[in-house]
């Protein structure tokens, strides 16, 4: 059984950081391509970070570019997500996933085979 676990979610200021993890079992995590997600209040789910298996190639949407630092440790079957001068339009629940394919356009979370349970971010302004 495939597990995919968020941490580190909460509350945080506009301009302050948080840093989310994912930690998965049963996944041979060091050959998977891993992404983060995120869905807020009446919108549609959209791709915020993805990373290829050895760091490339990777994925950022352009809104949080220069922001979130996607990252992994592969010893550790880990997934970061540092997020920094955060905004209150990055409230959302954020959700991991495992194997998402990364493509010219973006990156695909159809193509996910495992979702975390997704973990609340707010920023208050």
């Amino acid at each position: 059984l495939v597990q995919v676990v968020e941490t580190g979610g909460g509350v945080a200021q506009a301009g302050g950081s948080l840093q989310l993890s994912c930690t998965t079992s049963g996944l041979h995590f060091p050959t998977a391509t891993m992404g983060w997600f995120r869905q807020a209040p009446g919108k549609e789910r959209e791709a915020v970070s993805c990373i290829g298996w050895s760091n490339y190639p990777t994925y950022s949407a352009d809104s949080v570019k220069g922001r979130f630092t996607i990252s992994r440790d592969n010893t550790k079957n880990t997934l970061f997500l540092q997020m920094s001068s955060l905004e209150p339009n990055d409230t959302a629940i954020y959700y991991c996933a495992a194997r998402p394919i990364i493509n010219p356009s973006g990156c695909a979370g159809q193509s996910a085979t495992t979702w975390g349970q997704g973990i609340q971010v707010t920023v208050s302004s």
